[in-house]
């Protein structure tokens, strides 16, 4: 039995594999619409999420499945202080996969340990949020024919911003592909990624202030917002969350084909005028987070169509 708690779950071969499975998925919805007759997803989210719930949900009934769970902390047993350990072991009675999402780094991991199901991580604190990064690769990959060979700018909250560490860990593995991080001070990439990560893998990098400075010379770029609900203090949040907004001008500066993606929910750093550009696939990105997510569930039941 096989979880997902990292990108790294899964070799480079295997991620192309899955990808393949989507990219067939997109293109013959049909033929999968019974693979999971029968089966059932849980999703267990203790904390708010639109996106990734709901499209977890789409995938599952889009296979012929069916859905049972809960959309926060508040509505399980764990506002009556139940541990994870035992939640997963009696939603291992009632479903057949698992999806989880949890405020605290490395819950979906404890949960996995204990399940007699597969375990799904959908977003785990400030540290990986592996099905994102698997829609992340796919946008690119779709629309950009490859996943190597480009120079990627990640842009906002590095520090926080789980779906950035995740997508960097996963793109590391692909032949030349260099990162432009475009933060302030405060919210810079932490060092774990920085030491650990880039320069242990010899990946080529640099860190910049203005968005305006990297614009040019990006194949992607990667706009985040800044996440309030990472925040110590209130001061801090209404300093930062302004700090970059992309407006139709700085987007003159870009190439013509570069893409702009964006994990949402936006806030205000992509300014709305820029959602009619060509290059803005943030949209087009959360539609083919149901088609990975499909594929990424026929490959934890181990069904083949």
């Amino acid at each position: 039995m096989r979880h997902l708690m990292s990108p790294l779950d899964f070799s480079v071969e295997e991620l192309d594999q899955l990808l393949e499975l989507a990219s067939d998925i997109e293109k013959n919805p049909k033929k999968y619409a019974h693979a999971c007759d029968g089966k059932k997803l849980a999703t267990c989210f203790y904390e708010p999420s639109t996106r990734t719930r709901l499209s977890f949900e789409a995938a599952m009934l889009n296979l012929g499945g069916s859905v049972l769970g809960f959309a926060s902390a508040d509505s399980s047993s764990a506002a009556k202080g139940e541990s994870i350990s035992d939640t997963i072991r009696v939603i291992s009675c009632y479903a057949d996969i698992c999806a989880m999402r949890h405020p605290k780094e490395g819950a979906a991991l404890v949960a996995s340990q204990k399940s007699g199901i597969p375990v799904i991580n959908a977003g785990d604190g400030g540290h990986q949020h592996p099905t994102q990064t698997l829609t992340d690769l796919m946008t690119i990959r779709s629309l950009k024919g490859r996943l190597g060979n480009m120079t990627i700018g990640l842009c906002g909250d590095l520090k926080f911003g789980r779906t950035v560490h995740s997508l960097i860990n996963a793109l590391i593995r692909y032949e030349n592909v260099k990162f432009i991080l475009i933060s302030p001070e405060e919210l810079r990439i932490p060092s774990y990624i920085r030491d650990d990560v880039l320069r242990a893998n010899n990946i080529e990098f640099e860190e910049v202030e203005r968005l305006e400075d990297a614009m040019e010379k990006l194949d992607v770029l990667y706009m985040t917002r800044v996440q309030r609900e990472r925040f110590f203090n209130e001061e801090d949040y209404i300093r930062l969350k302004d700090f970059y907004i992309l407006t139709k001008e700085k987007m003159e500066l870009a190439r013509e084909d570069m893409l702009v993606l964006h994990p949402l929910p936006r806030v205000n750093e992509i300014s709305v005028e820029v959602d009619d550009d060509p290059r803005a696939v943030y949209f087009k990105q959360a539609q083919y987070g149901v088609y990975v997510r499909m594929a990424l569930i026929l490959t934890l039941l181990e069904i083949t169509v």
